[in-house]
């Protein structure tokens, strides 16, 4: 545990030098300043808008760090021929993914804190209502979803030969299971034979990365969400991320570090 916490720590250091987290924010804060200084809020309908846009910037920011700093990681320890090194310690590659994954995530998670935190404060400065408790829980489920596209992100590292190829492609496989993967059961349906039947299993293979989206809740207002389904969600981000990384391990394993 020592060592993971060891490589986590050098990831987490590595985000907060560099500039894309600062760039975000501050570009997130200033669009939401900028339409927070709109005179309309005492307009139900501007304020949703305000909470949409905001949350909708979260989520693309967020996606950027995750995808970005983890895709990075082992690419750049191996061009910087450090990993060499780092497995002579010894550490094992098994926990050079645990380390590299637990430091993204935890890097991603105090990013969103930041970005939710900035969220409540302008909520607050509005003066528009809102559960703290739906927003924790947003939170919560937001970052297990990281959990998810960060381990997705570190096994594509290890497939792909560029970070840039990884970060590509992993932005277009996270936005087509947002837009796409809660219809391909309809989608299954209308379509028969072998396309519906590859449907079928994509709907049930893939994670369904949209359940954990409760944006539509923070900005109507709801009541928050039930203690059962916030836990099996949890449970479904932990066992894919850990499906993910066992993948990522595997090949990791089998890969030489010269290539």
């Amino acid at each position: 545990m020592r060592t993971l916490l060891a490589l986590a720590w050098v990831v987490i250091k590595e985000l907060y030098r560099r500039k894309d987290f600062y760039v975000l924010f501050v570009l997130t804060a200033l669009i939401t300043l900028v339409l927070g200084s709109v005179n309309f809020f005492e307009d139900t309908l501007m304020v949703r808008y305000l909470r949409e846009v905001t949350l909708l910037l979260i989520w693309v920011s967020a996606l950027v760090i995750a995808v970005v700093t983890a895709a990075r990681q082992i690419p750049a320890e191996r061009e910087s021929r450090t990993i060499f090194p780092l497995l002579a310690k010894p550490v094992t590659r098994g926990q050079v993914v645990l380390g590299k994954f637990l430091g993204v995530w935890l890097a991603s998670g105090l990013a969103l804190a930041l970005f939710y935190g900035f969220y409540l404060v302008v909520g607050a400065w509005k003066a528009a209502s809102g559960s703290l408790a739906l927003g924790l829980q947003a939170f919560w489920l937001h970052w297990m979803m990281l959990a998810v596209v960060v381990a997705l992100a570190i096994l594509g590292s290890l497939l792909f030969s560029a970070p840039s190829v990884n970060s590509t492609i992993c932005f277009v496989v996270v936005t087509g299971i947002l837009l796409l993967a809660g219809h391909l059961n309809t989608l299954a349906a209308a379509q028969p034979g072998p396309g519906g039947a590859l449907m079928y299993g994509l709907y049930f293979a893939l994670p369904h990365l949209e359940l954990f989206d409760v944006r539509d809740l923070m900005i109507h207002e709801h009541p928050p969400v039930p203690l059962g389904p916030l836990v099996i969600a949890t449970l479904y981000a932990a066992v894919y991320a850990a499906l993910l990384l066992v993948a990522a391990w595997w090949v990791f394993r089998r890969k030489p570090l010269s290539t």
